[in-house]
């Protein structure tokens, strides 16, 4: 369990609202973990039920049907999501997308979806990457060509979290190839909508329970109406959201490292070797103070980082130094642990493993730490 006794950021509000999450994760979540693992997606009934217990989109504002709440609540779900080893894409819905509907939506985007994504009835996606595309998203190929009074989409997009699941993709589309950058808008686009369909639910190493696809659009209609915010305007609104996106990153990936901390440190005091706990060894004890003391530092970052975002001072630099340390962390803390665990580390039936298996993407998507230093290196 996460120790919020020291916690900086959050206030006597967010230490009840997360005792509410954490019994109603152990309620809804922990039983059905193992199965959506082995089936490859979370059940809608579970984002219905995230919905009646309001822990879907937390700081939409109340006129579209949310609480209104600051981004320290959407930071106790992540944590405690991360915590319990769940990749599940409540997370995209509550610290992405819903943040493009709120600032760029129009009245009439926001009350079609805006409620419904709260009660858990739309689940929505956003796709950016392509096969031929990643962190640079100037690269993209996927065209919305004007047509009267429509977008004609044609393209194609990989690695797109709740692919499967998704009522509403927001597409990244280039409305104007020949400007670049300045030619990309934000296109939603229905799942019904003809000429969009939906590739395979990916193979992946680790977060089987993420459904992840590939999506296609061919010839794909629909109205000007559904372009979010202005035309042209869309890689400005995707660098403007990018902070919050990796804090968000950065979270889960503390709410992980924890978790594999806290398993290593109980099996090492149980495991036995030559008559001996591991714990007694020193070996273990300097790793896991090692370790130890670097959750410290982390969660006292994190903290700052988080009530610099809550002020609204976190940056784009800061976002990026934040997702590159917590991430790099994790995976060195979920590596030594599993190390710690031995050949129990390598079973699936431990813990550990998955935390090790889903650890793994943390420093590739939402930009890889080598673009996070990239962006770290141009502020100097």
């Amino acid at each position: 369990m996460i120790d919020t006794s020291r916690r900086t950021c959050f206030t006597e509000d967010h230490h009840a609202f997360r005792e509410q999450v954490r019994r109603f994760f152990a309620r809804e979540l922990v039983p059905h973990l193992d199965r959506w693992e082995e089936q490859g997606i979370v059940d809608r009934s579970f984002w219905r039920a995230c919905g009646d217990a309001g822990i879907l989109c937390p700081n939409v504002p109340p006129e579209y049907g949310g609480l209104g709440l600051d981004f320290g609540y959407n930071a106790v779900i992540d944590e405690e999501l991360a915590y319990l080893g769940s990749s599940a894409g409540i997370t995209l819905q509550n610290d992405i997308t819903a943040e493009y509907f709120v600032a760029y939506g129009s009245p009439e985007q926001k009350a079609r979806y805006l409620p419904r994504m709260i009660s858990g009835e739309c689940i929505t996606a956003i796709a950016m990457t392509e096969p031929g595309a990643g962190s640079d998203l100037q690269g993209i190929r996927t065209t919305a060509r004007r047509d009267g009074n429509h977008y004609v989409i044609n393209g194609s997009k990989t690695y797109i979290t709740n692919g499967q699941n998704a009522d509403v993709v927001i597409v990244v589309a280039k409305t104007d190839p020949d400007k670049g950058a300045k030619g990309i808008s934000l296109i939603l686009v229905d799942a019904d909508t003809p000429g969009f369909e939906r590739g395979r639910n990916l193979d992946k190493i680790g977060q089987n329970s993420a459904d992840t696809s590939e999506l296609f659009f061919h010839d794909c209609r629909v109205p000007i109406t559904q372009c979010l915010g202005e035309e042209n305007k869309g890689f400005a609104y995707l660098m403007s959201q990018l902070p919050q996106e990796r804090l968000s990153i950065a979270i889960s990936a503390m709410g992980s490292a924890q978790r594999a901390f806290d398993e290593a440190l109980a099996f090492v005091r149980e495991r036995k070797a030559f008559g001996r706990a591991i714990l007694d060894f020193q070996n273990t004890r300097f790793t896991l103070a090692d370790l130890k003391t670097k959750l410290q530092v982390g969660w006292a970052h994190l903290d700052w980082a988080i009530r610099r975002h809550i002020d609204g001072k976190l940056d784009a630099t800061e976002g990026a130094a934040a997702k590159l340390w917590h991430t790099e962390l994790q995976w060195e803390v979920v590596d030594a642990c599993l190390q710690l665990h031995g050949g129990a580390g390598y079973m699936n039936e431990y813990p550990i493993a998955r935390l090790w298996r889903d650890a793994r993407v943390q420093r590739i998507y939402g930009g890889t730490s080598e673009i996070m230093k990239e962006i770290v290196g141009r502020s100097l």
